[in-house]
């Protein structure tokens, strides 16, 4: 039983749950937007970078303060660093607010610790500038050289972060005003999940008010007006769902030997040769009366499922019909099994046709 520890089992209940809609769909139209920029980060102590761009941007960043190098002198300092900033744009931001951005060296700079990020600007998809950026940053990684030239690192030194570092300058434009409906689109798309927020905002609203586009949209009417909008979404977005049962999934995880089992997982009768191990699963269904007895009254089946394990007499699997993909990886883990060997199983049964159900390997 100590090999039960090589590997965590864990099985998924996918029952049907009444979930809020806002936590299973978002609003087509009403998302964040990424932005992209490039800068310069000074301060830094004898911690930047040695490259040619670098040296570049930082004299061309001199020259714009009217600061002209002799020629010849190049304009090169440790203590700066050529950085790519990264933020995302939430929707309906408006001109003034504050957003985060995330500074990444993209040199040779060993360390970002203690830096100021000047003035640069940030881009969208567009190549419209949409906010600005500049501030202090926030460096959790630690880095650190020896004088023989060894060195050792904490987390990553080279990336930090800057809190509220950017000012929004533009507003990206949305279609949630535009139009009579609105469309909700599910985070997992599935036809019945879908019928199921539309009927619920059918039997709230009236018939018709909810349409289903395909299994991952639902389209809405609504009013026109701004603030009615606003108020028939925050309605909407509160109203609990019956989620359906997902699809019978298996995930397997082959750097941590973690496997995931769906409910509705089944195996078909099928037997697989693997080292010296033997188990056989089967489901006997004695026939029975209501009153224990077989004569008299309406008879009843009462499955009766058998677990036999036989580690060292034989090299078969043996999986009778009514066999549960829980059995069988129980069986095979109180046998003393690696994970590799479930996993192998697995694949084979999938492979086989045996298993009626999805095989994620991350």
């Amino acid at each position: 039983m100590k090999y039960i520890t090589l590997f965590a089992l864990a099985f998924l209940s996918f029952a049907v749950q009444a979930e809020r809609l806002k936590d299973i769909t978002s609003v087509q139209g009403v998302r964040d937007n990424q932005l992209f920029g490039y800068g310069l980060v000074i301060g830094l102590n004898g911690t930047g970078d040695s490259t040619a761009f670098t040296d570049q941007s930082f004299a061309s960043m001199l020259s714009r303060f009217g600061v002209t190098l002799p020629q010849g002198v190049n304009a090169t300092s440790k203590n700066v660093a050529a950085v790519s900033l990264t933020a995302s744009l939430p929707a309906f931001s408006k001109p003034g607010q504050k957003i985060d951005v995330t500074v990444s060296s993209i040199g040779n700079a060993s360390a970002l610790r203690g830096g100021t990020l000047l003035l640069s600007t940030l881009k969208g998809a567009d190549g419209a500038v949409y906010a600005i950026a500049q501030g202090n940053l926030v460096v959790g990684g630690l880095g650190a050289n020896g004088a023989d030239g060894s060195r050792t690192s904490s987390n990553i030194p080279t990336v930090g972060r800057i809190p509220n570092g950017a000012s929004v300058e533009r507003s990206v434009p949305s279609s949630f005003n535009v139009g009579d409906t609105l469309t909700f689109n599910l985070n997992r798309p599935d036809f019945t999940t879908a019928k199921q927020v539309s009927d619920k905002i059918n039997n709230l609203l009236g018939p018709g008010v909810a349409t289903t586009l395909d299994a991952t949209s639902i389209r809405v009417s609504a009013p026109r007006d701004p603030s009615q909008r606003v108020t028939f979404l925050s309605i909407l977005e509160n109203l609990e769902v019956d989620v359906a049962a997902e699809r019978a999934r298996i995930v397997v995880n082959s750097r941590t030997g973690t496997i995931i089992i769906g409910q509705h997982v089944k195996v078909s009768p099928a037997a697989i040769t693997h080292g010296s191990l033997t188990v056989t699963i089967n489901e006997t269904p004695p026939v029975v009366g209501q009153d224990g007895e077989l004569t008299g009254g309406e008879t009843i089946i009462s499955p009766r499922e058998g677990l036999e394990i036989s580690p060292n007499s034989g090299h078969m699997f043996v999986f009778d019909p009514g066999a549960s993909l829980n059995d069988i990886v129980r069986a095979v883990n109180q046998v003393g099994a690696a994970p590799g060997d479930v996993m192998a199983i697995l694949e084979g049964l999938k492979q086989a046709g045996a298993i009626n159900a999805d095989l994620v390997v991350i």
